[in-house]
């Protein structure tokens, strides 16, 4: 699964890597532990004209055929192998495809001591994009909820001592095929990522969401005098 990440990329960085136009977008800050139900960054087609947009959403998908969100779950992620076939996610998958800009991920992995959070980037450092998903919800008194959620897969060789699924990664080479191919051929791209990854323990401040500083990636041994902090990670 996926449930926290960072992206600290400033938004003239993210125009060069997606090829969007971000001259009138809002300036975006550096963010260590982006959340469940935050609104987050993502890279979608424009309906009309196709071309490429920065937009944010809630993370936390709700589907356009919901009746009521706050009376369902609200998936942050999406299982790759059913999100052809899953009501939930299926009309989003064949249309509304995003790339969600990111540059690192956590995940926690069960100890003698608890849960310990670990971070993963890609070996070179380099940005990349979770495979994503988005649909727009809107209620009979006019209220819009647009919202996301990232598609998951088998973990990798580095992934799997830690838990045994991940987020789907893509690179530059394939933020295209991702948004604009078929569904058949989107599907392809629904793989455990090849490249080399860099994975280490990081403070258990992570935890709570309300931490949000550059602290929490760098590298933290499990230590028993640390502050104590929730063995699973809070929601907003």
């Amino acid at each position: 699964m996926c449930g926290r990440f960072s992206l600290t990329l400033p938004v003239e960085a993210i125009g060069r890597l997606f090829g969007v136009d971000v001259e009138n977008a809002p300036m975006l800050e550096a963010h260590y532990n982006i959340a469940p139900s935050q609104r987050i960054a993502v890279i979608r087609r424009r309906g009309e004209t196709g071309e490429r947009e920065l937009a944010f959403l809630q993370w936390g998908f709700v589907p356009a055929w919901a009746r009521d969100p706050a009376s369902m779950s609200q998936p942050i992620n999406a299982r790759g192998e059913t999100v052809e076939a899953k009501p939930m996610f299926r009309d989003a998958f064949r249309k509304r495809r995003c790339l969600i800009p990111a540059d690192g991920f956590y995940e926690w992995k069960k100890t003698a001591g608890g849960k310990q959070p670990w971070r993963i980037e890609r070996a070179d450092g380099a940005p990349f994009a979770f495979a994503g998903l988005w649909d727009r919800w809107q209620g009979r008194d006019g209220t819009v909820v647009e919202s996301c959620a990232i598609i998951t897969t088998d973990a990798n060789e580095t992934m799997r001592p830690i838990h045994d699924r991940m987020p789907v990664i893509l690179d530059i080479g394939r933020f295209g095929p991702w948004l604009e191919a078929s569904p058949v051929e989107a599907s392809d791209l629904i793989e455990p990522w090849r490249g080399d990854l860099t994975a280490y323990p990081v403070s258990r401040r992570l935890n709570d969401p309300t931490h949000d500083d550059a602290g929490l990636i760098e590298p933290a041994a499990p230590a028993t005098d640390e502050p104590p902090e929730p063995d699973e990670p809070r929601l907003l």
